[in-house]
């Protein structure tokens, strides 16, 4: 998808972060939005900043996790604009607590924004793609998605599930024109770390303030820089999109040390 001027682009996770980004980096090339989020405010903010004559731009208040309300989704979004080009499945949330400690409740929370969310995303708009015989779907996985860490036994778990899926889904579409990419961001500079459940840290302290500026400072790639670095993948075909240094670096060493990472990362972070 070379050219994206004129098609229509759905974003979830649209009222901050790289998928705020995402919308103004789309709507600057021409591109129309369907953009959702289950925060109104956030998503109302990023609206208010790309309305302009000619862009086609609706917004959806929406939890990812509910089943009925992405397919309604869905079908308002091809009521309003005609069709979709682009799916971008990109909201995401995080929970940092050990496996022992973490509670169902948590897991469960996670797991239906950040993987069910993504099935149920792509499982509204694919009829629609295969009708069409094009588009594009954007899954949004993470570094962590290719390598582990303590306490994120949640998030790993949900985006080591949606690189799967989407590995899966890219092989049965072989052969059509419809392209999967799957994204694994590394440090993005956004709020997940300061709305995430935070309750125990990888170092195991407790202070969710210090974990958030940790992160701050780890975090080296703007959401403007990824949203960047994520359309030029999908102009280009690319079907793993790595975002930023340190996602390279690791996936690098996860292939040379894919058993014995653990021990390298650990004494990675001890110096951070």
């Amino acid at each position: 998808m070379q050219s994206l001027a004129g098609k229509v682009a759905v974003i979830t996770g649209a009222g901050s972060g790289i998928g705020r980004a995402l919308a103004s980096e789309l709507a600057a090339l021409g591109c129309h939005l369907a953009l959702a989020d289950v925060d109104a405010d956030g998503l109302e903010a990023t609206a208010s900043t790309l309305r302009r004559d000619g862009l086609q731009l609706s917004t959806h208040s929406l939890d990812v996790s509910n089943r009925e309300a992405v397919h309604a989704f869905a079908d308002s979004v091809l009521t309003q604009h005609g069709q979709a080009h682009l799916v971008i499945n990109n909201a995401g949330v995080a929970v940092s607590q050990t496996i022992a400690e973490l509670r169902y409740d948590d897991f469960e929370w996670l797991m239906g924004i950040n993987f069910w969310g993504v099935v149920h995303g792509t499982k509204a708009f694919l009829p629609h793609l295969l009708a069409r015989g094009e588009g594009h779907i954007v899954n949004v996985s993470s570094i962590f998605g290719i390598v582990s860490m303590p306490t994120q036994g949640a998030y790993n778990a949900s985006k080591f599930a949606v690189r799967g899926f989407t590995e899966a889904l890219r092989q049965e579409l072989c052969g059509t024109a419809i392209k999967v990419s799957c994204v694994h961001p590394g440090g993005i500079r956004t709020n997940i770390a300061r709305s995430a459940r935070f309750y125990q840290g990888i170092d195991g302290k407790t202070d969710a303030s210090k974990a958030a500026a940790r992160f701050d400072k780890l975090a080296r790639t703007s959401a403007e820089q990824a949203a960047q670095q994520i359309i030029k993948g999908i102009r280009t075909g690319q079907p793993r999109i790595l975002i930023g240094a340190d996602a390279r670096l690791l996936d690098h060493i996860q292939r040379l040390m894919p058993a014995s990472y653990p021990r390298l990362l650990a004494k990675l972070l001890k110096k951070a």
